[in-house]
């Protein structure tokens, strides 16, 4: 065998080298102009390419295949809930539950609670009614028939900032502009049934929801026609005083039975209204008032119940885009546990202040993500495609990617892509969370290429005209399911 000096062996070794490299596949070149599909589509709504913002890239990371715009400070409506619900699985774990609790002040004597019971919000972002009644009943089953003094509700689990429903967009009844809170029951939220009588020409409205106090009057005029977009032709107002919601406008016949939605009550009123019916329906009594007010010391436990675990919360959260749910966990994230009454008040700035430790644990504070509220509900939310698309990159890599994938709409099969991607090679293929407000379009997740490889896509639109640039994000999101980029 040869023998070579030590600067024959270190060119050697060079050689080797670049003879390896030669002959490896080069990595795939930087696009920097959309798919001619997606700029087809855009051409023809005669749209700048200039209005989307556009990364492309692996899932197990490395460089963008495309990028476009991908620094540019955008809005990205609900894919900032991406940032939320990874940041409260790694945070928090995707085992952690939120508790709601029940304590008196005071012993039972006959079944009568000779002081007040203390209903102790801990946060849950899912406390339905029907969960409220489950509380309560368990503890009637514990001999709680009377309560002698009062049925307190203690909010504090969180201090969220102060809240004007309709600041955002005007619509200050629709459930998507509830704000937190730390005993949010129910989401804030009342269903009403509307269904036509046409014996009467007339359009019944029946509250669903239990709320004591709360009378609905239907004023609406049963027509004819189409069914339409039926909600935009209902007007909901309180009448002469608060205790009464009055519904005017058109109802057409064809609708049929429809679900209405709406969150027409302060937070204060709509938890006591709801507390003392639901109490009541389960057969407990109130010698006293239902009112908010502080947990006082020396209370005992009664009776508890847990929310759902924060890998379920944040399921329905990015599936059907909940905002309420979304900014309660953002404040959840700031406070020190997740059990009722043992920690002080969780605001905004505690949580950005933890949100904004993680993130620069995960090497992504230079990354343009600009948080307000977390539910991407807001004009004061930034990102940059790049900085989202190394977020979700880093998701991938996490323990708890499972869960945030799992957690997103499935392309044309669930959540708020079920109608989208039908005849597409993503239609149950790519998961992503969507974005929408009124000038912005957005998609964000996961995207498997024929090969199987999972890339990273981010394309947001932010445009006066947003809306007719949300076939060239799909359009992208099949160029990367359809091919291989």
């Amino acid at each position: 065998m040869p023998r070579f000096s030590p600067f024959q062996r270190r060119r050697l070794t060079a050689a080797a080298f670049f003879l390896v490299a030669a002959l490896l596949p080069a990595p795939p070149a930087l696009a920097a102009e959309l798919p001619p599909a997606a700029r087809q589509i855009l051409a023809q709504a005669d749209l700048p390419a200039g209005a989307l913002a556009v990364v492309v890239a692996p899932a197990d990371g490395g460089r963008p295949r495309l990028a476009l715009r991908a620094d540019a400070p955008v809005q990205p409506a609900s894919t900032m809930k991406l940032v939320t619900t990874y940041a409260a699985l790694d945070l928090l774990g995707p085992a952690a539950t939120f508790r709601t609790e029940l304590r008196a002040t005071g012993p039972v004597e006959d079944g009568v609670l000779k002081g007040d019971l203390v209903l102790v919000g801990g946060g849950d972002p899912r406390l339905t009614a029907e969960s409220l009644w489950s509380l309560f009943h368990s503890a009637r089953a514990r001999g709680i028939r009377r309560i002698a003094g009062d049925l307190v509700l203690d909010r504090s689990a969180l201090a969220p900032p102060p809240h004007d429903p309709g600041a955002f967009d005007g619509e200050g009844l629709r459930p998507y502009n509830a704000g937190p809170d730390g005993l949010l029951v129910n989401f804030h939220a009342l269903k009403l049934t509307l269904a036509p009588d046409p014996a009467r020409q007339a359009v019944q409205a029946v509250l669903e929801t239990p709320l004591a106090g709360l009378r609905v009057l239907s004023r609406l005029q049963l027509v004819a026609g189409p069914c339409g977009d039926w909600r935009e032709l209902i007007q909901p107002s309180f009448g002469d005083n608060s205790d009464t919601l009055v519904l005017s406008g058109n109802y057409a016949a064809a609708c049929g039975e429809q679900s209405l939605y709406l969150s027409p009550l302060p937070p204060e009123r709509f938890s006591a209204a709801m507390a003392r019916a639901l109490w009541e329906e389960s057969g407990g009594e109130i010698g006293g008032q239902v009112r908010d007010g502080a947990l006082p010391p020396g209370s005992r436990p009664v009776a508890a119940i847990d929310s759902a675990s924060v890998g379920e919360l944040v399921r329905d959260i990015n599936k059907f885009s909940n905002n309420v749910m979304a900014r309660q966990l953002f404040l959840l994230l700031g406070r020190n546990t997740t059990t009722a009454g043992n920690a002080p008040p969780a605001g905004p700035d505690q949580a950005r202040e933890r949100l904004q430790a993680w993130l620069a644990a995960r090497g992504l504070a230079g990354e343009g993500i600009v948080v307000d509220n977390g539910s991407g509900l807001s004009r004061s939310e930034t990102v940059t495609a790049l900085g989202l698309a190394r977020l979700l990159q880093s998701a991938w890599a996490s323990p708890v990617m499972p869960e945030l994938l799992a957690s997103l709409p499935v392309a044309g099969v669930d959540g708020t892509l079920k109608r989208r991607f039908q005849n597409s090679p993503a239609r149950g293929r790519a998961r992503l969370k969507t974005g929408s407000l009124d000038n912005v379009r957005a998609l964000a997740g996961f995207v498997p290429d024929r090969s199987g490889r999972w890339w990273v896509v981010v394309a947001i639109a932010q445009h006066a005209r947003a809306r007719q640039a949300l076939p060239a994000l799909d359009a992208v999101v099949d160029w990367v399911a359809g091919g291989r980029p």
